[in-house]
C-alpha cells in the first residue's frame, strides 16, 4: 500500500503510538474535535452547514472518529475500508472533497493547540500529517465510488422503551453522518433477518443531534419490526439505507394539517419538532388517530414539542371505548368536524386504507390533491418485503413507512360535536392548549 507498508510493523506501531500520545497530551479526543471543528467551520462555513447535526453532536462525532483512528492506524486495510465509507456518507451529504482539503492542517493546528509549551514535537506532526494524507485519500475514493454502489449506514441502538405491548421507541446513533430531512423514512435491517429491508419513518432532528428515532409496531414476534420491539437492546447496531421519501415541509407558507394512524405519528412528530426548531410561525394542527385510549403512546412527548413550537396543537382522536378528555370516532370524522382546510397543506401517515379513507375524505372536503401529501402505500399481505437499498422482492408482510392505526376525546362522537367545532379555524386551533382536551364551540 503505497507510503504505508502493511508488512512494516514496526513502523506502524510507531505511528500508533505517537497518535495516541499526542491526543491524550492535547486534552483528549473530545478538546481536539472542538477546535477541529471550530477552526474548519471557520475556514469552511459551508461544510458543517452541509453535514447533519448540530454542533455538539458534531463534535462527538469528530471525537468518536479521532479515537478510532488512533486505534486502527496500524491497520491499514480497516484504514482504507473505514474511510472509504466515511467518503461514501460525507458524499451522500453533500461534502465535495475540496472542502476538505485543510483537513490535515486544520488538525495538526487543533492538536498543537492543545499541548504545553514545546509539547507539539516534529515527529507528531508528521504523523497527524502523514496520516490524514493517506486518510484523504481514501476518503475522496470513498465519494466517488460511493456514486455507483448501494450505501448503508451502521447505527448503534442507544435507546428502547416498549411504549405499548406491541410498540417501542427505538433510538439509534449512525456512526457516520447520515443525512436526511424531517418526514423521510428510511428502510432498515437487523442482524436476525440480513436479506430484509423494511421502511420506518424517521422522527429524529437531523439539524439538532445525530439520534435516529423509530416507531415501531410489531403484529407478531417475528420480521423485522418483531425483533426491533421484543428482541432489540441497547448496544445492538442495525443498518439504515438512504432516506426516501418527499413528506417534508415545503418552502409554501400555508398552515399545515398532519394526519396520523397509530405509530403513522412519528413523522409528523418528526415535522413537528422542525417547526419548533426552526421557530417556524405557520399554524400546524395534528389530528392523532388511535383505535384505543391506551394507544396514545407519545403524547407527553407530542404536547412538549407542541408547546416549544409557535403555532402548533395536537388532537387525539379515539376511535374505540373511552376516550377520556379526547375525541370519540373517525380521524376522518373529527378532521370534517373542524372546518375549512382547503388552504392548506396536508400531510398524512397511516396504514394504507387509513391513507385511501382519509385523502377520500378531504377531497370531499374541497382541498386540492396537490396539496396532499403521504408516502406511497405499499402491498399488504401476510409474508415481510425482502427490500436492499436498491431494490425491493415481495417476500412477506409489509406496510407503510409510518405504519398506523385508525381512529382520538370526549364520550361524544365526533360528528355530535361538529356544530360546536366547525367554524375554528386552524389559528383559534392552535392558540388553545397544545393538546386540546375540552372543545368549547366557535368563539
Amino acid at each position: 500500500m503505497d507510503g504505508m507498508d502493511p508488512a512494516d510493523d514496526a513502523a506502524l506501531n510507531e505511528i500508533r503510538r505517537l497518535l495516541g500520545n499526542s491526543l491524550s497530551m492535547a486534552g483528549g479526543p473530545l478538546e481536539v474535535a472542538g477546535r477541529l471543528r471550530a477552526a474548519l467551520a471557520q475556514a469552511q462555513p459551508a461544510l458543517f452547514a452541509t453535514l447533519p447535526g448540530g454542533p455538539g453532536a458534531q463534535v462527538e462525532q469528530l471525537a468518536e472518529g479521532l479515537t478510532w483512528l488512533a486505534h486502527h492506524v496500524d491497520q491499514p486495510p480497516v484504514l482504507v475500508a473505514g474511510f472509504g465509507r466515511l467518503g461514501a456518507a460525507l458524499a451522500e451529504s453533500g461534502v465535495m472533497p475540496q472542502q476538505l482539503q485543510l483537513a490535515g492542517a486544520a488538525l495538526a493546528e487543533a492538536m498543537r493547540a492543545g499541548m504545553a509549551a514545546n509539547g507539539w514535537r516534529q515527529d507528531f506532526d508528521q504523523a497527524w500529517r502523514s496520516t490524514w494524507q493517506h486518510a484523504y485519500e481514501w476518503i475522496a475514493h470513498g465519494m466517488i465510488a460511493g456514486r455507483y454502489e448501494p450505501f448503508a449506514w451502521t447505527a448503534v441502538v442507544v435507546g428502547h422503551e416498549l411504549r405499548r405491548a406491541d410498540v417501542a421507541v427505538v433510538r439509534l446513533r449512525p456512526y457516520l453522518p447520515m443525512p436526511y430531512f424531517p418526514g423521510q423514512f428510511a428502510r432498515v435491517q437487523v442482524s436476525e433477518h440480513p436479506e430484509i429491508w423494511r421502511p420506518y419513518s424517521l422522527a429524529g432532528t437531523p439539524g439538532r443531534d445525530n439520534i435516529v428515532e423509530l416507531h415501531v409496531r410489531a403484529k407478531t414476534w417475528g420480521g423485522v419490526s418483531g425483533a426491533l420491539v421484543h428482541r432489540t437492546k441497547i448496544g445492538d447496531t442495525v443498518k439504515l439505507a438512504r432516506a426516501e421519501g418527499a413528506m417534508t415541509l415545503h418552502a409554501s407558507r400555508r398552515d399545515l394539517l398532519l394526519i396520523a394512524g397509530d405509530t403513522g405519528v412519528a413523522p409528523m412528530k418528526a415535522l413537528l419538532t422542525e417547526l419548533a426548531a426552526t421557530n417556524d410561525s405557520r399554524n400546524a394542527v395534528l389530528f392523532w388517530g388511535v383505535r384505543t385510549l391506551a394507544e396514545l403512546y407519545d403524547l407527553d412527548d407530542l404536547a412538549t414539542i407542541a408547546a416549544s413550537a409557535p403555532r402548533a396543537a395536537v388532537i387525539p382522536v379515539v376511535a374505540e371505548g373511552e376516550p377520556g378528555p379526547y375525541l370519540s370516532g373517525p380521524v376522518t370524522d373529527a378532521v370534517a368536524a373542524y372546518g375549512d382546510w382547503s388552504g392548506h397543506e396536508v400531510f398524512i401517515a397511516g396504514p394504507p386504507l387509513m391513507l385511501a379513507a382519509t385523502t377520500t375524505a378531504l377531497l370531499n372536503l374541497g382541498v386540492d390533491p396537490v396539496r396532499i401529501h403521504h408516502d406511497p402505500p405499499e402491498e399488504t399481505g401476510t409474508l415481510e418485503k425482502t427490500e436492499t437499498p436498491g431494490g425491493t422482492r415481495t417476500l412477506g408482510e409489509t406496510r407503510t413507512p409510518g405504519e398506523s392505526g385508525t381512529g382520538t376525546r370526549r364520550g361524544i362522537s365526533a360528528p355530535e360535536e361538529a356544530a360546536a367545532l366547525r367554524g375554528r379555524s386552524a389559528a383559534e386551533i392552535t392558540a388553545a392548549p397544545h393538546v386540546l382536551r375540552e372543545i368549547e364551540g366557535p368563539r
